[in-house]
């Protein structure tokens, strides 16, 4: 009898005392507070002869003591993350890449800390290798080398020491803007100052990449080229060498070939050859690229779109220049028909592809300003161009790359 009473009194005594006090629930941040030192590292240590399903189920005993309640509480969206990442923390959210060469087998922490700080592109045919392999060496390990490949030959390049340090994509006849629109993207090329995206056919003898790098900072470039040697085909005298001057942003062009003193062809101009883009002009070029407009043309009359006032962020360098050699290599890779040469089928695409382009800028910018209620009537285009098919622009095939 006695244990009896002594028992209920017991039960009574433990109901009371249960309800005066707030439950304890050990949820996630609550566990995670009261004892910080739970981490992956801990777990590693302290379960290190588990297999990697034990481990897990171990690391979930503690992460799921929340109720359901909780859990609805710790719903996250973040309508500021990368479209597609509204439900992850902000602080997880790796938005940008880079194009640096991971040692897989090292910890992060363990990496090398010199990163390359520029990154240099050329669109190549193996048969140019020995322009490539000249140009190539001219340049710092501080520039990321990469290589797109237009004739599926990657495993000869090995012969060159400095290929095996390099990153290579292939894809069968295509062109470098094809290339740069789908490989290039700002996000994956953010950790670079600036983006040289060039053709295979340039001659580097005079050329200095960190002498240029120190010009285009020193005049506030955020778009240039190297000048171009007198005995370059060019179209531009814009991209012609400038004696006596390390940089110039405008030239005298023929009669008629200019609407103003600070627009293409005679200021606020390169050329597509030899591009050098900073980061932040990069970012908008890269969004100005057509998706199925491969060749580029148009581009450079487009790009003062990108930086203000372009016709003093945009220029050629020209104590340190180039030779453009004119080669006809992707341009011979269209097919033949109606008793045309393949080099005269892309140049007929490039016009076409110019034509458009201007056409789509145009349409772009009226819709834009009808949007905002502005008068369209004197519309007068803002990137030019307007000479597609006169004979001015019969070029050199070897410059539809």
């Amino acid at each position: 009898m006695t244990l009896v009473v002594t028992t209920f009194v017991g039960v009574v005594f433990g109901f009371f005392l249960a309800i005066t006090f707030p439950p304890i629930s050990f949820n996630n941040k609550a566990w995670t507070n009261a004892f910080p030192s739970l981490d992956s590292s801990y777990f590693k240590r302290k379960y290190s002869g588990l297999s990697t399903k034990s481990l897990l189920n171990v690391w979930a005993t503690f992460i799921n003591k929340g109720s359901a309640q909780d859990e609805s509480n710790q719903k996250i969206w973040v309508a500021t993350n990368p479209r597609g990442a509204e439900r992850l923390p902000p602080g997880i959210v790796t938005s940008e890449s880079d194009l640096y060469i991971r040692n897989s087998s090292a910890l992060p922490t363990e990496e090398t800390s010199d990163k390359a700080k520029y990154l240099l592109t050329f669109t190549v045919g193996y048969d140019q290798k020995d322009h490539i392999d000249r140009s190539v060496k001219k340049f710092s390990e501080e520039f990321t080398v990469l290589l797109f490949h237009y004739d599926n030959r990657v495993s000869e390049w090995d012969e060159f020491e400095w290929s095996k340090r390099a990153i290579h994509l292939s894809a069968p006849k295509q062109t470098k803007w094809w290339f740069a629109k789908r490989f290039l993207h700002p996000d994956i090329v953010a950790p670079y100052d600036y983006i040289f995206i060039w053709d295979e056919d340039l001659g580097v003898d005079n050329f200095d990449p960190d002498e240029y790098i120190r010009l285009v900072k020193k005049y506030g470039l955020d778009i240039s080229q190297p000048g171009l040697s007198p005995d370059s085909k060019t179209t531009w005298l814009m991209t012609r060498k400038q004696d006596d001057s390390e940089v110039h942003k405008s030239t005298i062009e023929r009669p008629g070939w200019c609407q103003g003193p600070h627009v293409p062809p005679c200021a606020a101009f390169i050329e597509i050859m030899a591009p050098v883009f900073s980061r932040d002009a990069w970012r908008c070029v890269w969004h100005l690229i057509q998706n199925d407009l491969v060749h580029g043309w148009g581009l450079d009359f487009a790009l003062r779109k990108c930086v203000q006032p372009a016709h003093e962020k945009i220029g050629v360098v020209d104590s340190q220049w180039i030779v453009h050699a004119s080669i006809p290599t992707l341009g011979n890779q269209g097919v033949e028909g109606d008793g045309r040469t393949r080099w005269e089928m892309v140049r007929e695409r490039c016009r076409d592809e110019w034509a458009t382009f201007q056409n789509r800028f145009i349409d772009a910018e009226r819709y834009y300003y009808e949007s905002k209620g502005i008068d369209v009537s004197n519309y007068t285009s803002s990137i030019g161009g307007g000479h597609i098919h006169t004979s001015k622009f019969d070029v050199d095939p070897a410059t539809t790359e």
